[in-house]
Formats: C-alpha cells, structure tokens, sequence
C-alpha cells in the first residue's frame, strides 16, 4: 500500500464558541450564523471547518472572504442585524448555512447545504411561504458534497421577517 487516505468523524472544534456561549447548530456542531457568518452574538464570526465540514478548500476560502467583509461592515457600523428570515432544510436537506438571513441585507445570499442520501436524478426545491422560488435538477445528490443555491436580493425583498426559507429534495 503506498497511499492511505482516511476521514474519520469530522467535526468542527467549538471550545471557544461555547465558552463565549455561541448558540450551535444541532447537525453541524458549528455556530447558527447569518449570511455574513454573524453569530448571535454581535462581533463574533465563524468560517471554515468551525462553522461546517467543507469539501473543497474553495468553500473555505468564499466562506472566509463573506465573514472578513462581515467584519469590517461590522466595525465600519456598516452592518445592521436586524429582522431575518430563517433558513429550514427538510425532505432530504440535513442542514443549511446561513441559518439567519437578515431581511435588509444588501447582496445576494449563497445557501450551503448537504443531504443525508444519495439522490439520482433529482430536484432541489427552495420554496418561501408556501411558494416555489427556485428549482435545480441534479444529476445526482450524496451526503458527501457540498450543495449550494442563492438567495437573491430580489428574492428577498418579497420575503418579511416571518417569512422562512425551506430547501428540499424531490426525487
């Protein structure tokens, strides 16, 4: 054997997250952020593999940069956290990050999320209050690759705070 690759459990490291009491997402162990990886707690970010298990670097990467611009609006006071709308994965979705988007927010919003099976031929749903926003046909869908659909400002903006985002999988 010249070659022994192993992925053993990864989850994120949130000993600070919880001492400062950042509240944690259920299935990823990583903080509930906004769309600027904001927590709950107002000046505290979260990116990377703290926040979710990323396949590709370049995740990490994006997922950086949207938390660095996040931080310098927050300390310019540029970044208002205000009324959101939340995010809801179902049918298939574990999860999604953001949890939170803010209702004023100012750009587009890109929802990551995985799925708990492998989906052949399928569709992504992304619906808000009852009403189907966006649709995605994929080929195939596994737990193991990361998915991703974007909100729009446009999109938002017939949203108001009580409206909820809910992504699902129809085979």
């Amino acid at each position: 054997c010249d070659t022994l690759l192993l992925s053993v459990g990864l989850i994120p490291e949130n000993e600070l997250s919880k001492d400062v009491g950042v509240e944690l997402d259920r299935v990823t162990s990583g903080p509930v952020v906004d769309e600027y990886r904001e927590t709950l707690h107002p000046g505290i970010f979260a990116c990377g593999n703290v926040l979710q298990v990323h396949d590709l670097v370049d995740y990490v990467t994006e997922e950086s940069q949207i938390a660095g611009l996040g931080a310098a609006k927050f300390i310019k006071g540029e970044k208002v956290s205000g009324e959101c709308v939340y995010t809801k994965g179902i049918n298939g979705v574990r999860y999604i990050v953001p949890q939170r988007i803010n209702h004023d927010t100012d750009a587009d919003v890109k929802l990551y999320f995985r799925v708990g099976a492998v989906y052949n031929n399928a569709k992504i749903i992304v619906e808000c209050d009852g009403k189907e926003i966006l649709s995605k046909k994929k080929v195939k869908l596994a737990p193991g690759e990361m998915e991703n659909v974007v909100i729009t400002t446009e999109m938002l903006k017939d949203m108001n705070k009580d409206s909820e985002i809910v992504v699902r999988v129809e085979e």
